[in-house]
């Protein structure tokens, strides 16, 4: 951190309420309740006085401030109307992409406005700082039935939904989808095999707090056209909401694990309850842990099953994901974390039993914290939600110090979405949390102040040891409950089981922290887990 003086109907349901974040905290408003003016030129920079990322920090650093002004942002009946199915039903042209007849790594093809993507976002393309608008129009698109493609005929765009930007990610002769934006300042990215689940955001302001949540939003983007032998595409973004505005870099590096480099200046309208830098959002119903009530033949069903921290002193704690039976909040205090991020680590088909969704395929996301970020907090939040078409679960950074009116802030920050985001160690990791009822299997009375705990891990030094291996598990309970039993054992892979059987004392949640050591060296993550409510 640094101070300034200066798809399938679930998908399209998910990608609907991700754009409002409907799902999260009702009543909150949708993204569009929120949008943001049009940009403030025409045409930016010239051959003498290219337009930079500085200048585009001035010239939002200028307009905070002024009062925040919410566009017209009027269409065509025609598009304002589109109901569900009628916008699906528009498609951008694959030959009318951006670059396509260019020897270039990247193809960008546009999202149509209309249905819950009323406002829109203006695209600027140029090279050297030389920047143009690029209009696009009706004959950029496909309208298929139940539409009349006659009744869009001729109808100009003055901005778009979102875009989409392609690059050869499986094979060097066919162009895949790689990143999204649409919808605030949401987007998401894919790694080589992986298929869209959790996102990202911009900014997130006041979310899980008693204010009314603010959706900033991306509305102009300046894309660098890429020329021949460029592995990345950099593009720069205004953002603007009624608090803040904001200007932001991104240079993105599609691969194995798809790198998005961000880096954001910050200027406050006013002061901010929370303040959320690098926001992520994604889906969490159901899991090993966590099946209670769950009537499913899907084993599990999530797009993420866990937070990972990696703290400035290299110790790394993971916290699986639930789906709590009341609004959840989790702090994690920091000073300068090396990283955090919400991970898939369960790539086994057999956990899901999906052949449509392909949970074992959605993507990893690790965010790598550049430079010195300062103290603050990591915050989980966990929605309760009957619903795999809600994004229930946020993670993000606040900073210690709360934004106020005339403030600024800067942050960089690298993304890294894939199947395996998180870099190797020689700590072994939690592959699983298993949670049910303690006590005796067999007895017919279920005490609900009784549950047991299976925590495997595998991977690092320990996958080596010897089964008579001696392992040190370290535990730590909160005061309001009671470790009753604890043991390890080898699995059957390779790896090791840590059970503990707990009684709580009291409805408050309880805490559980565990990590392994072996002749007084830790071997292993630290595991956390917030036991709440009753069986």
């Amino acid at each position: 951190m640094k101070n300034l003086n200066y798809a399938s109907r679930r998908t399209a349901l998910k990608t609907a309420l991700a754009a409002g974040f409907a799902s999260l905290l009702p009543p909150v408003a949708f993204a569009q309740d929120s949008a943001a003016p049009a940009p403030t030129d025409a045409a930016v920079g010239t051959t003498d006085t290219p337009f930079t990322f500085d200048m585009l920090s001035e010239q939002m650093r200028e307009r905070a401030t002024r009062p925040y002004e919410a566009p017209a942002n009027e269409l065509p009946d025609v598009i304002a109307n589109l109901d569900y199915d009628q916008h699906r039903a528009i498609r951008y042209r694959p030959d009318h992409a951006l670059w396509r007849t260019e020897p270039v790594d990247f193809h960008l093809q546009a999202f149509h406005p209309g249905w819950i993507f009323r406002e829109t976002t203006h695209v600027f393309i140029g090279q050297d700082g030389i920047y143009r608008p690029h209009t696009f129009t009706s004959e950029d698109f496909e309208y298929r039935p139940p539409l009349d493609p006659a009744a869009f005929q001729g109808i100009g765009l003055a901005g778009v939904a979102g875009f989409r930007i392609h690059a050869p990610l499986q094979r060097p002769d066919y162009y895949d989808e790689m990143v999204t934006f649409l919808g605030a300042s949401y987007f998401r990215a894919l790694g080589v095999g992986t298929r869209y689940g959790l996102s990202a955001r911009g900014l997130a302001i006041n979310t899980a707090t008693g204010d009314q949540e603010e959706f900033p939003r991306f509305n102009a983007f300046y894309i660098d056209a890429p020329r021949p032998g460029e592995h990345s595409i950099r593009l720069m973004a205004e953002l603007d909401s009624p608090s803040v505005a904001g200007a932001f870099l991104f240079v993105i590096t599609p691969g194995v694990q798809t790198e998005v480099e961000v880096s954001n200046r910050l200027y406050f309208r006013n002061e901010v309850a929370r303040l959320g830098i690098a926001p992520l959002t994604s889906m969490f119903t159901f899991g090993e842990n966590d099946r209670a009530g769950r009537d499913d033949f899907r084993p599990e069903v999530h797009d993420s099953d866990g937070l990972c921290i990696e703290r400035a002193d290299g110790e790394r704690l993971w916290r699986p994901l639930k789906n709590p039976q009341t609004l959840a909040l989790s702090f994690f205090r920091e000073t300068s974390p090396r990283s955090f991020g919400l991970l898939q680590r369960d790539r086994s088909f057999a956990s899901y039993e999906d052949t449509e969704a392909r949970y074992e395929l959605r993507p990893s996301l690790l965010v790598e914290t550049l430079g010195d970020w300062g103290t603050g907090t990591i915050a989980l939040a966990e929605i309760p939600t009957d619903s795999e078409a809600n994004d229930n679960i946020v993670a993000f950074w606040i900073p210690e110090d709360r934004p106020t009116a005339g403030s600024a802030l800067e942050f960089r920050y690298r993304m890294s979405w894939g199947l395996d985001a998180q870099t190797p160690s020689s700590l072994a990791t939690v592959s699983g949390t298993f949670v049910g009822v303690g006590g005796n299997a067999a007895a017919t009375d279920i005490n609900p102040s009784l549950r047991r705990f299976a925590i495997n891990f595998e991977g690092g030094t320990i996958a080596n040891l010897p089964e008579d291996a001696e392992l040190q598990p370290m535990i730590d309970i909160s005061p309001n409950a009671v470790l009753l039993h604890s043991g390890m054992s080898r699995l059957p892979d390779g790896g090791w089981r840590l059970s503990l059987e707990v009684e709580r004392q009291d409805s408050e949640a309880v805490e559980l922290r565990v990590k392994l050591s072996m002749l007084q060296r830790i071997i292993s993550e630290t595991w956390l887990y917030q036991w709440t409510g009753t069986l």
